[in-house]
């Protein structure tokens, strides 16, 4: 993977990161749609994702934990919005309780992947976009920026692999 821009946009709330991927967009794709493959990059090295729902449709919602160095499990949840396979996805993205349920469901991200072929392999460009500063700079100040830029360097090894069959 090379991560050819990542950026910090306070004036419209937004944090986005532009990757290159020696593979084609069908099989990049493949990593957003397989939950076994997302969890294998679904965030940092020493912070894995493991998905115990994942409905991959528009309206549908994906539950997931994250395991910590020290064994806590901090919660997410999806709501898949929007999908045009193998190019576009948005959803939302918030924080959950011990259930998987959703915290607040009104403190959420808003999450567009973007995936265009460039340049005999695939670029994606993935945008994470705010509610508020307050919580932009959250989100920064909790390390998103560098676990996500960890999170995405693991998505070469997942793609060396054979593409899964559906």
């Amino acid at each position: 993977m090379t991560l050819v821009n990542s950026r910090t946009d306070v004036k419209n709330l937004t944090l986005t990161f532009i990757t290159e991927f020696e593979a084609p967009v069908e099989r990049v794709w493949q990593v957003w749609e397989d939950p076994r493959q997302l969890e294998r990059w679904w965030g940092p090295p020493t912070v894995p994702a493991t998905f115990e729902r994942f409905e991959f449709r528009p309206g549908g919602e994906a539950r997931y934990y994250m395991t910590t160095p020290d064994g806590s499990k901090p919660r997410g949840w999806w709501k898949f919005l929007t999908m045009d396979a193998p190019n576009r996805l948005e959803f939302v993205d918030g924080f959950a309780d011990d259930n998987g349920d959703p915290l607040d469901v009104d403190d959420v991200a808003a999450v567009v992947a973007t995936l265009e072929p460039f340049d005999g392999g695939t670029r994606m460009t993935l945008v994470n976009t705010f509610s508020s500063t307050e919580q932009l700079e959250a989100m920064v100040e909790m390390g998103m920026v560098e676990g996500l830029t960890e999170a995405l360097g693991q998505i070469d090894a997942v793609l060396a692999e054979s593409a899964v069959s559906h």
